[in-house]
């Protein structure tokens, strides 16, 4: 994997990190399903007037949405909004690349490497030592949540895979349209009109800021740079960048909603670290330069 695409991928991760505080504050300011609608409806207008939709087969943009935007964001949204901390989300949610790993073996066929299994395993175990460090007190239906999540994100990343070489933005930007009216039919169900009514009565500038944040940098930027890597090289290489997104995401509860980061956690983020470098020697001594142009 070159040294270009490594930087963007590191580029998304920090993005991502970040992505779950805003998402905390977004789900006390909203109620949570509605702020994912807001968010997706946000990334889809008015992109989709100047962005043409991607070569790519409809059903697999369509399910793309679905799985990255509906389902994934309807779990995570509210189980941060039920009590699952920020910090401790963006690591759980990692078990994506596990997800991702395993649906790609199965779907498209790609045998991860020893190295790969190996790095992931080394990276799950950082996770561990995090998660026992942080887990008490989250919740089990809350964390169960984040997990349903983590698969959804698996299959959006194996659906990205098989929808190949196409324009990244386009096929973001579009899949993104697939999830708002589900979301927002799911705020009606479970959060009432009343409740979504007075939330966009009192939307505020402050409101617009993290709906904005979490619509374009978070979706279109770093989900765009996503897809676009993942059309270049396999799922289990991509993938495990994901792992270094819960010490971004660590880090900035801390800076932000000051969380604390323990001498435990610290050893566990030092553990997901070394599992990426194990599995980008592999990968990096196999793949083929690919020019970002």
């Amino acid at each position: 994997m070159p040294i270009r695409h490594i930087l963007l991928a590191l580029l998304v991760v920090a993005i991502w990190g970040f992505n779950f505080v805003v998402i905390k504050l977004s789900v006390e300011a909203l109620p949570p399903i509605l702020a994912a609608a807001l968010r997706f409806a946000a990334a889809a207008f008015p992109a989709i007037l100047f962005v043409r939709p991607p070569k790519a087969r409809a059903w697999i943009v369509i399910a793309f949405g679905l799985s990255f935007g509906f389902a994934l964001y309807a779990f995570l949204n509210l189980s941060i909004a039920w009590g699952m901390p920020a910090g401790l989300s963006s690591l759980v949610l990692q078990t994506q690349a596990f997800f991702t790993m395993a649906m790609a073996f199965v779907l498209l066929g790609e045998r991860p490497s020893r190295f790969q299994v190996i790095g992931a395993g080394i990276a799950f175990l950082g996770i561990g030592v995090i998660a026992f460090e942080r887990i008490e007190g989250a919740g089990f239906v809350p964390l169960l949540m984040v997990l349903l999540a983590a698969l959804a994100w698996g299959l959006a990343n194996v659906l990205t895979k098989k929808a190949g070489k196409v324009n990244a933005i386009a096929f973001t930007v579009w899949g993104s349209l697939a999830a708002p009216l589900p979301l927002l039919a799911l705020s009606l169900l479970t959060e009432g009109s009343d409740a979504i009514m007075a939330a966009l009565a009192g939307f505020s500038w402050s409101d617009a800021a993290l709906i904005a944040f979490l619509a374009y940098p978070a979706t279109l930027l770093g989900g765009g740079i996503w897809s676009w890597l993942l059309g270049r090289h396999p799922a289990s290489v991509v993938a495990p960048f994901t792992l270094l997104v819960p010490i971004t995401g660590l880090l900035s509860g801390y800076l932000v909603l000051g969380e604390i980061i323990t001498g435990v956690e610290i050893l566990g983020g030092l553990l997901v670290i070394a599992g990426l470098i194990v599995t980008l020697r592999k990968s990096r001594s196999v793949e083929p330069a690919i020019r970002l142009d």
